[in-house]
């Protein structure tokens, strides 16, 4: 038991969640670097959305909100995580939802397609195709979901897949912890903040926009200021650490 008045009592609950998750098979263990990685990446801009994170969040809102096709593409990590949060997000912007792994075989995609369905996500079936200019299994993809989509939010990617989907014409949303990632760097619009304040911010958006408002916004941003901002953010953080 970890009492809720431990100082890190979100941190080390999620770790246990992550932790289960792999050991049923949800998580790849190489997620629970990742998770580690991101964390670690939280701690420097303070844990909190900071205002450049809150205006790209609601960019991303209007991004899904204008889109013809989009979709939310989940791994492991996403659905450990935020399984009840995609729902929510799913029924806020009309996406698709598609589970896309790295370490895929079909034990896992079941888990995570049950998992995401128990929290009431509607989940893309079908059968794959090596849609994406990819040597991997990140490749795979459905033709009614990120094949035919042109706007993808790919939360806690991987980079390679991000710049295949960028290079095909979709429209990028990341949600990255690390402003350097080439991730980051690659997509359309990036969101550098935590996964479970980031979709819950993205939401909200979603209910507040209407459609002239999210047109209006999901044209003539530039990402890099917000990467700018975030690495600007970290800089003054380990600037005045010991303040």
């Amino acid at each position: 038991m970890i009492p809720e008045d431990h100082p890190r009592y979100r941190s080390l609950v999620v770790r246990e969640r992550l932790a289960r998750c792999a050991q049923e098979g949800i998580v790849a263990l190489e997620g629970l670097t990742a998770h580690g990685r991101g964390e670690a990446f939280d701690y420097l801009i303070g844990e909190e959305t900071s205002p450049g994170a809150l205006r790209a969040e609601r960019i991303a809102a209007a991004l899904l909100l204008s889109a013809e096709h989009a979709v939310i593409s989940v791994n492991g990590n996403t659905a450990a995580l935020a399984a009840g949060l995609i729902a929510g997000l799913q029924e806020a912007s009309g996406a698709a939802v598609e589970v896309n792994l790295f370490h895929r075989t079909s034990e896992r995609m079941a888990k995570i397609t049950r998992l995401l369905e128990d929290h009431d996500v509607r989940v893309l079936s079908g059968v794959p195709e090596r849609l994406l200019p990819l040597p991997h299994d990140r490749a795979l993809c459905l033709r009614a979901g990120i094949g035919s989509a042109d706007v993808v939010l790919v939360p806690l990617e991987d980079g390679d897949r991000c710049q295949a989907l960028c290079g095909m014409g979709k429209k990028v949303i990341a949600i990255d912890l690390n402003p350097l990632s080439r991730t980051a760097r690659s997509a359309d619009l990036t969101i550098v903040d935590e996964l479970t304040r980031a979709i819950p911010a993205t939401t909200r958006f979603c209910h507040e926009l209407d459609r002239t408002e999210a047109g209006a916004l999901s044209e003539g941003f530039d990402n890099r200021e917000f990467l700018q901002e975030a690495i600007r953010a970290i800089i003054w953080r380990l600037e005045h650490a010991l303040d």
